[in-house]
């Protein structure tokens, strides 16, 4: 009855295991391959519970998620014969297991085979168009153009490409250096001849503007001399036509006028008789000389 018992128990767990071992559960983020003797027969892409044959099925797990891989910075030529320092990087999914098991087999060989797929297309895509194109003018349409030939060579594999990216475009070191040196005596030299151009300017505006006051200056004394010898014509005309009017008040005024200037508080020297003919209304209002008086 022991051995007996024994062996009851011992079919039980072995019925147990088996059953256990016919189960198995495929997560969201994952899709499987079940291989019998080494050969894929069945493949599940839906999420749950699902069964096997214990002991001569195999389930193989293939990630559903967006996978990525990065190709390190690398020397490429550009159409101009530039040297560029580029560093990419890509997306990708799996979405035909059963060809990526046939074709790669796992995901580090599927990584490996991208990478030497990734860098070939850049290259060839890098290689056709100039320094200028891939760091400013395109870049954008080259990343897609990349994209599309990675995608293109992935599709045997199972294999959809998400995205492609360049990370980076840049020269190397030495060569960036060069051009930058390159640049500022440029653009120094650029500076250098602004700064002669509005020298060159500046001296022109001042020579214009030295010729320009000359000029006004010149048409303003001429204009001062006219406008001088119209007010002396006209002084002299009402001179002369007081003169005519009233040659006693005319001689009296022009008395005034000499005693006026020449009699100054301060600065006055004069070596004249009193009864000289200057100081006529001094002893006459009227201004009639003396009889016997020197003339001026």
């Amino acid at each position: 009855m022991r051995v007996l018992g024994g062996l009851i128990i011992a079919l039980l767990l072995i019925a147990l295991v088996g059953a256990y071992s016919t189960m198995f559960t495929v997560y969201q983020t994952r899709q499987a391959l079940v291989v019998r003797f080494g050969e894929p027969i069945r493949q599940i892409t839906e999420p749950g519970l699902n069964f096997k044959y214990p002991w001569i099925d195999t389930v193989i797990h293939i990630d559903k998620r967006i996978l990525d891989i990065e190709s390190p910075a690398q020397d490429m030529i550009a159409s101009d014969q530039k040297r560029l320092l580029v560093d990419a990087f890509a997306r990708y999914k799996i979405v035909e297991p059963l060809l990526f098991y046939q074709t790669v087999g796992s995901v580090e060989g599927a990584n490996a085979r991208l990478l030497t797929l990734l860098n070939s297309a850049l290259r060839r895509v890098l290689g056709e168009v100039t320094l200028m194109q891939v760091v400013r003018d395109q870049r954008e349409e080259l990343m897609a153009k990349v994209r599309a030939q990675l995608e293109n060579e992935a599709q045997a594999f199972g294999i959809k490409v998400v995205d492609v990216r360049i990370r980076r475009a840049d020269l190397p070191d030495q060569n960036s250096q060069a051009i930058y040196s390159r640049m500022q005596t440029e653009r120094q030299q650029e500076a250098a001849q602004f700064r002669a151009e509005g020298s060159r300017r500046s001296q022109e505006i001042k020579a214009k503007a030295d010729r320009d006051v000359t000029v006004l200056l010149a048409e303003a004394t001429s204009a001062a001399e006219r406008t001088r010898g119209d007010g002396d014509a006209e002084r002299n005309r009402v001179f002369a036509d007081a003169y005519g009017r009233d040659a006693d008040f005319f001689s009296f005024y022009r008395a005034m006028q000499a005693y006026e200037q020449g009699l100054q508080k301060g600065d006055t020297r004069l070596l004249l008789r009193p009864d000289s003919d200057f100081f006529r209304f001094f002893g006459d209002p009227s201004g009639k000389a003396r009889p016997g008086a020197p003339k001026q």
